[in-house]
């Protein structure tokens, strides 16, 4: 059976010692007071609810599965999924971010971000549940009417209620302008809702009383393409006038999808037929509510990465100490055994370093981006706010795509370091690998991210956002830049953000010749400004690890993150030269090609 321990000590390194979250927390009112203690006293609970409640169901939910009866259009979630979600719901953690005005708790969103970093770590499939509730709850309060936030927001709130998103078709997924749900006005100011959607997460379940589906559909004078979307709440049970629940909404599921991974969560085909809705925001303008949720989506889902990272790390770690094999080729080891544990291997080393740079570099980026957006929502200086919104567009694209695409690669070397018992699904690590190739697919393909990043955060303002992350880049190496023992770690994000410069204008006037030129890079792209904002973390954690150690603090904590820094930097971040090079190589070793693809 898998293992899993909560990783608090890098969590509130990551917090309390490197972005000092207490002390951005006093520039905002509604967090002024929130202290290092409270947070680590919530996390600490959290982990206990991740490692005690849902971690011991993520083998057995992903071997049972859910189950649809068609004749009533109810699934069944695996055994133990509902008691779990009524802790969950006891325990208050649906409220914890949610503003106090709803019912929330209106903790800082890092607290929240954590939590749901211990959940996907724990159990991807059952946290999608949940997970889903507050994208769709952050649309709503974003552009719902007062009626709308007063009729649904409380209820999701609590748990009560949960949420999804209703987008993907069958003949359309990331090109959107295709789809075909019709939404015709009715006397009564509601809408009456007709199509099919795909692919919907926890689209119907058993969990809770009512779900919100927030639904993309057309207008009968709707223009044609993306700006011819409007949005749509519609709940499985209509909501009467006093908050009660009504009658049975004309939304149901029609079939499940028989997938790779993520056995545990409800993967649906859902059924418009004459569904009852509600407009959200201003008709032809859903996508702009809708993307709040599919911004909020592509961060959880760079979370849910960032879980399965950590946890695969985890069980491959213990494993390699224990497993005997072979000898070291330095010489025996552990002389009274039989043979070596397997960790004495370099090559077993750089797997599992692999893995521990990724989840520890990947918590810093996603507790960055989680501090990003206190401040979008919370600071009162206008222009932090505006600052921060476009640091948090820039990174988002970054943050699905580098910690998924990691994510990837770490469970499958976690997997190896098991030789054939990592194939066996009695140990977990295969259930990693699945749950983790979703994560590079849904929520806009991490190629659609490429594309997004150097498209339009880049190059569509003349890399002026991405110059704001290399001033960051600056600083550090201007304080440190003569510092012999920051050196191995400066040298290299200062030498990437100089070129970073003359590379991104290369492909931007190749592009503006030929716009192949930009499908051609942008992959390769994204994994370069991947490195680049990983190394500046990197470099940011050594720091501090650095300076604790000169400081006479023996605490072995700091010596191993520096270690994992030095390993960082040695063998991941020079994969940006290659890249950069892959990436030159242009459009024509692609594109002129129709005799080989024939």
């Amino acid at each position: 059976m898998p293992i899993y321990n909560p990783p608090l000590r890098d969590m509130q390194f990551v917090m309390h010692e490197l972005f000092k979250v207490t002390d951005e927390f006093r520039a905002m009112p509604r967090h002024a007071d929130i202290d290092v203690d409270t947070i680590n006293a919530i996390l600490e609970e959290a982990g206990k609810f991740a490692s005690e409640v849902i971690f011991p169901l993520n083998i057995s939910g992903d071997t049972e599965g859910c189950q649809l009866n068609r004749e009533t259009h109810e699934v069944t979630t695996p055994k133990g999924f509902k008691e779990a979600y009524q802790t969950y719901v006891a325990g208050g953690w649906p409220a914890l971010s949610c503003d106090p005005e709803f019912g929330g708790q209106g903790l800082p969103f890092v607290v929240n971000q954590c939590l749901y970093e211990m959940m996907n770590s724990a159990n991807q499939a059952w946290t999608m549940y949940p997970g889903l509730t507050h994208g769709a709850y952050a649309a709503l309060e974003a552009h719902g009417t007062p009626e709308q936030k007063h009729t649904y927001l409380p209820k999701m709130t609590s748990g009560e209620w949960t949420g999804t998103m209703c987008l993907t078709e069958p003949h359309c997924g990331t090109d959107l302008g295709l789809l075909r749900t019709k939404a015709e006005p009715q006397a009564d100011g509601t809408y009456k809702l007709t199509g099919t959607k795909i692919f919907i997460s926890a689209g119907e379940h058993d969990l809770a009383e009512n779900i919100v589906h927030l639904v993309l559909a057309r207008l009968p004078d709707a223009p044609p393409g993306i700006k011819g979307i409007s949005l749509f709440i519609v709940p499985k049970f209509r909501v009467n006038a006093d908050g009660s629940l009504g009658e049975r909404n004309a939304i149901f599921c029609a079939g499940l999808e028989h997938k790779m991974g993520i056995h545990g969560n409800a993967t649906c085909q859902m059924v418009l037929d004459g569904a009852v809705g509600t407009m959200v925001g201003q008709p032809n303008k859903g996508m702009q509510a809708m993307f709040v949720m599919m911004n909020a989506a592509r961060l959880g889902v760079g979370n849910q990465s960032l879980g399965l990272t950590e946890v695969a790390y985890q069980n491959a770690l213990a494993y390699a100490k224990d497993r005997l094999q072979m000898r070291s080729l330095s010489g025996p080891k552990a002389k009274d055994k039989p043979a070596d544990p397997i960790i004495v291997h370099p090559d077993v080393r750089k797997m599992l370093l692999t893995a521990k740079a990724y989840a520890e570099g990947g918590r810093a980026l996603a507790i960055f981006c989680s501090v990003l957006l206190e401040k979008v929502h919370f600071h009162p200086d206008e222009k932090v706010r505006k600052d921060s919104e476009e640091m948090l567009s820039l990174l988002t694209p970054i943050t699905k795509a580098f910690l998924t695409d990691n994510g990837w690669q770490a469970t499958m070397m976690c997997q190896q370091v098991f030789g054939g018992h990592g194939y066996i699904k009695e140990w977990g690590m295969e259930q990693f690998v699945r749950d983790a190739r979703i994560n590079m697919i849904y929520e806009g393909t991490n190629t659609i991210q490429a594309l997004d990043l150097l498209g339009r955060k880049v190059l569509s303002n003349n890399g002026a956002t991405l110059k704001k992350f290399g001033k960051l880049v600056a600083q550090l190496v201007e304080e440190e830049g003569v510092n012999e023992k920051m050196a191995e770690f400066i040298n290299p994000i200062a030498m990437l953000g100089d070129q970073m410069t003359k590379f991104t204008t290369e492909i931007g006037f190749k592009g503006m010749q030929n716009p192949d030129e930009i499908g051609a890079a942008a992959v390769d792209y994204l994994r370069v400004a991947g490195h680049l904002v990983f190394g500046y973390f990197w470099a940011r954690m050594a720091q501090v690890a650095l300076r604790e150690i000169a400081a006479g603090n023996t605490d072995p904590f700091y010596a191993a993150k520096l270690q994992t820094a030095r390993f960082y930097f040695a063998k991941l971040f020079p994969e940006t030269a290659s890249l950069m090079r892959t990436a030159r190589a242009g459009a024509a070793p692609l594109m002129e090609t129709e005799l080989a693809l024939a």
